[in-house]
């Protein structure tokens, strides 16, 4: 398959908010794809060479982009800023100009292209990925540069997510959705949708039916459902098992000690490799004797003075690439092995928690460490000892409770009531934050008018629709360098116009919108019904929105889809009347 053919598709499905005709688009593009360029063209449409895991980093900097595109068109870098500025990115300025090219180059080569730019590194490396990205737009035509262009500083502005990928992965093969279910389950215990799009192009149906756990590609990892009090949860679960809820790194650990030289692997929640940040926890899980090992832990600071735990402000200082030695010994880290998903070639998911639980304390049995443990379960039989023993854990300084369904096997991907969050109450009615994604922001007025910002809106996530819908317009809980700072941030994802996977009425339309990546944790007083809020809103219903929404924090830990969906914010709404 030629490029080109991509380009076209993608240019068609650019301007589309219709969710149902974009996956219809898709599904064409896939059909007529062989299963290596399908495998490729699922990466490519999420702007990424590869899965989430394995990452892409072009590390090119947008004035260098700039100055590529300068030297390709032959003309002034300061026209290509001017261009920019006039038509919103720079695959546009590509795009607006007209040149022969040399060459019709195939999906392949244009990815192998790619590829070799991204791994272009060392002395005068930023030269060199210009001479690349010249030499590559000189065998395009205009429209496939304006793609590429845009892949390389990872804004594709295609507007959807790989759950839109899935659905159309089902209508290539049935013409409709009614495979989404089998497809997303392969994809939630091997979470790359390329091999998910190549393994259906090779194998149909019965390859993906058998897709199995494979080391080193992550588990979508599980969630927890949300309930008020003690009280209504012992009625929903009966006799249950309770953890301690830590504020820390929800990590997944892969062991494979069967090669030559032992690999340990620490993935995030949002499915990003964090193992070169942890080499002080890779010592002592190295220690367990196993062949290959996937498991779910919390790995949080702790102070070596008085051997408490740290707030995450303080953990979160371990999340970086350089000085890391030094991070772990400033901030030393003790990780709670809370699930076991697969040991020594065999998957664990459909064994019931008790003996997953149970597994990890075999495992960990004779280890010594002061960084690696089991975190504590404790079996619960009434609602006022469950009461009891969440205001014991509050006492002590942790979030709250995570109470799991003793049968309950492992559901990757799913957030049920087999695992239910039981949280401290702060100020207020409403029990517990939202994790809410940043959709834009207004111009600053009054105090604020020097800052450029004065209020900013966010949402949360509607899985369904692969939508952002707004919940809420927020203006306190920030100190002045705070606004600064979120000023800089938001710039950086700045949209020309409105995203198209963003629902929002027109009454609350921003000043700048901001591409859909930014999450912050937001608390606020209750949730209440709104005419105008899209959260939650159908044709027959009012939306929700947040009663005095305050900023928290970010959630530099989550992806934009991670964030509180649709469907927590309407069960948080009628909890309040629990």
């Amino acid at each position: 398959m030629k490029f080109i053919e991509v380009a076209r598709s993608f240019n068609e499905i650019e301007p589309i908010a219709a969710r149902l005709e974009i996956t219809r688009l898709l599904s064409e593009l896939f059909k007529k794809a062989s299963p290596q360029e399908a495998e490729i063209i699922a990466s490519l449409s999420l702007g990424e060479l590869r899965p989430p895991h394995l990452g892409t980093q072009f590390n090119i900097a947008e004035k260098n982009l700039i100055k590529a595109v300068a030297e390709f068109l032959q003309v002034q870098q300061e026209t290509v800023r001017q261009q920019m500025k006039a038509m919103g990115d720079i695959g546009l300025v590509l795009n607006a100009h007209q040149w022969q090219s040399t060459k019709e180059l195939s999906v392949t080569q244009v990815y192998d292209a790619l590829c070799d730019i991204e791994q272009t590194e060392g002395a005068g490396s930023q030269e060199e990925k210009i001479n690349l990205l010249t030499q590559l737009f000189a065998e395009l035509d205009p429209l496939s540069a304006k793609f590429v262009a845009r892949m390389v500083i990872g804004k594709l502005r295609l507007g959807f997510s790989d759950m839109t990928i899935i659905d159309a992965l089902s209508w290539m093969e049935a013409g409709d959705k009614s495979l989404r279910t089998e497809i997303e389950n392969a994809y939630n215990i091997c979470a790359d949708i390329g091999l998910i799009a190549r393994t259906l192009k090779e194998g149909g149906m019965d390859a993906i039916k058998h897709m199995h756990i494979k080391l080193g590609t992550p588990i979508l990892p599980a969630a927890a459902e949300r309930m008020p009090t003690a009280k209504a949860l012992f009625e929903k679960l009966g006799t249950c098992f309770a953890e301690p809820k830590l504020d820390g790194f929800r990590l997944q650990i892969h062991l494979d000690k069967t090669k030559k030289i032992p690999e340990v692997h620490f993935f995030s929640r949002n499915l990003q490799d964090m193992s070169a940040m942890f080499p002080d926890i890779a010592k002592e899980v190295l220690k367990l004797d196993v062949q290959n090992l996937i498991c779910e832990g919390e790995a949080i600071g702790f102070d070596t003075n008085t051997g408490g735990f740290l707030p995450f402000q303080e953990t979160v200082k371990r999340k970086r690439k350089h000085g890391v030695e030094e991070a772990a010994s400033e901030f030393p880290l003790q990780l709670f092995l809370f699930d076991l998903l697969y040991l020594n070639n065999q998957s664990w998911l459909n064994e019931t928690y008790i003996n997953r639980h149970r597994g990890l304390e075999e495992l960990l049995d004779g280890i010594t460490s002061d960084h690696l443990f089991v975190s504590e379960s404790t079996e619960i039989d009434n609602a006022q000892q469950l009461e009891n023993y969440f205001l014991s854990t509050v006492a002590s300084g942790l979030e709250g409770l995570v109470v799991k369904r003793p049968d309950a096997i492992y559901q990757p991907g799913k957030r049920n009531f087999n695992w239910i969050k039981l949280k401290r109450q702060e100020e207020g009615h409403l029990e517990d934050t939202l994790d809410c994604v940043i959709l834009g922001y207004y111009a600053g007025k009054g105090k604020r008018a020097h800052f450029g910002i004065g209020a900013f809106l966010v949402g949360v996530f509607n899985k369904k629709l692969d939508m952002f819908q707004t919940v809420a317009k927020i203006g306190t809980g920030m100190t002045d360098d705070e606004w600064r700072a979120l000023k800089k941030k938001c710039d950086a994802l700045a949209s020309p116009d409105k995203p198209k996977n963003i629902e929002c009425a027109k009454e609350l339309i921003p000043d700048v919108w901001i591409n859909p990546e930014l999450i912050c944790r937001v608390r606020a007083d209750e949730i209440t019904l709104s005419p105008l809020h899209s959260a939650g809103k159908t044709a027959t219903s009012l939306g929700y929105a947040l009663r005095f929404p305050r900023f928290m924090d970010y959630r530099i830990d989550k992806s934009a889809e991670e964030a509180t969906t649709d469907e927590e914010v309407k069960r948080l709404y009628e909890d309040q009347f629990i």
